[in-house]
């Protein structure tokens, strides 16, 4: 079975595989600066239990794993596959997270309603989906 070449498809996930590299390592550098304060509203008491580590650990963890994540997708083109599988996988792992800071109703910097928490667990999939999509062949 021959493959059919789609270049407008192609280039349409490689500026999504861009975007995403993007968001990931942005979002990774606010785990590790300003932002760091407002993730560890989200991580949920019993990650730290389970880790055997503070809050704050995670979230500086979280944030490098980001970083090298977005890094890979764009430096790595052999791995891509590879590497949107561990981004879809992280995108899964903190799903906790984000209905632990819905559930507990804190503030944090954009989330500062129920609603706005709420509608945030709605986007992880589509993350997932973005990850899982750029990044096929």
């Amino acid at each position: 079975m021959s493959v059919r070449r789609r270049p407008f498809l192609t280039g349409l996930r490689g500026v999504a595989r861009a975007l995403l590299a993007v968001l990931l390592t942005a979002a990774g550098a606010g785990h590790l600066t300003v932002l760091r304060r407002g993730f560890r509203v989200a991580v949920p008491d019993w990650s730290t239990r389970l880790l055997r580590t503070d809050k704050d650990t995670i979230v500086v963890g979280s944030g490098v794993v980001e970083i090298m994540l977005g890094i890979a997708l764009l430096a790595l083109p052999r791995e891509r596959r590879r590497v949107g599988m561990a981004v879809a996988a992280l995108f899964v792992a903190v799903f906790p997270g984000n209905i632990h800071h819905w559930r507990s109703g804190r503030d944090v910097p954009g989330l500062d309603s129920d609603a706005k928490r709420f509608g945030r667990l709605f986007l992880q999939p589509v993350l997932v989906a973005w990850a899982v999509w750029s990044t096929r062949r």
